[in-house]
């Protein structure tokens, strides 16, 4: 869908946002006022490339003729239901999903956001196992309700009051900047949760009910689990009778190169959650466990009733997102095109010395600035100009940064993106690069 099929008419603002609340974020001056496959409109007339895919969500892009046609049939016939009423559209939803996962995640539900799903995650863990103490990763990011940011050490902790108690951290095994390394001066992954099983099993009052991790830390800048590392941590989590929960809010459905990134170590967790990219931008979210888990946590009297549980129109988009991803193979083309992505951001870390690290997996990717490769001294400030100039000159990649990281630009475009349009992002990037001072150019270009 081209600029000129968009209606926007009525949608040029007529004033700054003055009556917008804090949520949190700081407010971009620039009005978005269109959004059309992997490109984004401003009231100004600057068109950007996306490659966050809105709030890493929007995995076929923006605007995706299919997915408007399932919205505009179900807003018109199907919409919203009694939570107790079932649907053909949930119906699908749900075993479309199961058959797609390995034996062992057979029952699932449908709820709005990654913090609804990762919450009932939580609760479902709980009445398991009978246990309240729950074990994330440092760095890591799973949702705004009380449970899910209980266990949440990336942001959101501070000025609350007592956060839920029995949460415990586990290291980030960040691998670029962890300080447990190996003679070789490889990142000790291993050493390093031991030492953080050892600390926890010190605080912890016996209660451990399950463990909630990230295969690909996004929030963190991209950070991805260390190969071998989930099998270590379900390991330790069986030694300690505890549920694996994988939240895959931002790396499922096809995102990593694969259909769910846990796949990837053939690792079958307790729990999966999904949200973000299973409604292409739609809130939807997903809660998939084993029957025995479904079975026992009914007898329990479980409950996550929410008023849009399992509502028809966004498992309708859901089922229909399944079925594009699957039908057109685009978990094998987000593998692919991640390695054209990848390489050229290598390119670009041979061109300009401020770019310390790049990592990831398919079509998720981080990049971060440093202001000198061997200290690998943040510089977030001058990741954040490189970022800022990528946007003027037409490609959106946003900045991860905070005082105990280093700035690291997150990429994660649509997956149906093209090598043209992936070749277009890293034209772009080289001369926000180039042009930005302090970057260090390592040769010329």
């Amino acid at each position: 869908m081209s600029l000129p099929d968009l209606d926007i008419a009525g949608l040029q603002p007529t004033s700054s946002p003055s009556y917008l609340g804090n949520i949190g974020a700081t407010y971009r001056d620039d009005i978005i006022t269109a959004a059309s496959g992997l490109y984004v409109y401003t009231s100004t007339g600057h068109k950007f490339l996306d490659w966050t895919s809105g709030q890493m969500s929007c995995l076929l892009g923006h605007g995706h003729p299919e997915v408007v046609k399932v919205i505009a049939d179900h807003a018109a016939k199907l919409d919203h239901l009694f939570s107790g009423m079932v649907s053909p559209p949930v119906i699908s939803l749900a075993e479309r999903l199961v058959e797609m996962l390995p034996p062992g995640l057979d029952k699932a539900f449908f709820l709005s956001t990654g913090g609804e799903s990762n919450e009932a995650a939580i609760k479902l863990a709980k009445m398991f196992t009978g246990k309240f103490e729950i074990v994330g990763l440092g760095a890591s990011w799973h949702g705004m309700t009380a449970q899910a940011l209980g266990v949440q050490y990336r942001y959101g902790r501070k000025g609350y009051g007592p956060n839920m108690p029995g949460m415990f951290a586990l290291p980030a095994p960040n691998a670029y900047r962890s300080t447990f390394r190996t003679l070789d001066g490889g990142h000790d992954w291993e050493a390093e949760m031991m030492h953080g099983w050892a600390m926890i099993d010190m605080q912890s009052c016996g209660s451990l009910a399950a463990c909630i991790v990230e295969c690909i830390q996004s929030s963190a800048g991209i950070h991805v689990l260390p190969a071998g590392y989930l099998k270590v941590l379900q390991r330790e989590c069986t030694k300690r009778d505890m549920l694996l929960i994988v939240d895959e809010a931002q790396t499922g459905i096809g995102r990593s190169g694969d259909l769910m990134a846990v796949m990837h170590e053939r690792v079958v967790p307790d729990i999966v959650t999904l949200s973000k990219t299973l409604g292409n931008g739609i809130p939807l979210s997903a809660v998939v466990t084993s029957t025995e888990i479904n079975r026992v946590c009914q007898a329990r009297g479980f409950t996550m009733y929410t008023t849009h549980a399992n509502d028809p129109l966004p498992c309708a988009v859901g089922d229909k997102v399944l079925e594009i991803v699957m039908r057109d193979n685009l978990a094998e083309h987000s593998k692919a095109m991640g390695d054209v992505l990848h390489a050229g951001l290598r390119n670009l870390q041979r061109k300009f010395g401020c770019i310390g690290d790049v990592r990831g997996r398919g079509l998720m990717a981080g990049v971060e600035i440093v202001s000198d490769r061997e200290t690998r001294s943040p510089a977030v400030e001058l990741g954040r100009s490189i970022a800022e100039k990528a946007f003027e000159l037409g490609l959106w990649a946003n900045l991860s940064s905070d005082s105990y990281f280093s700035g690291a630009l997150r990429i994660a475009p649509p997956i149906v993106t093209t090598k043209a349009e992936i070749e277009e992002g890293l034209r772009i990037l080289e001369q926000a690069l180039a042009s930005t001072l302090g970057t260090f150019p390592l040769q010329d270009i």
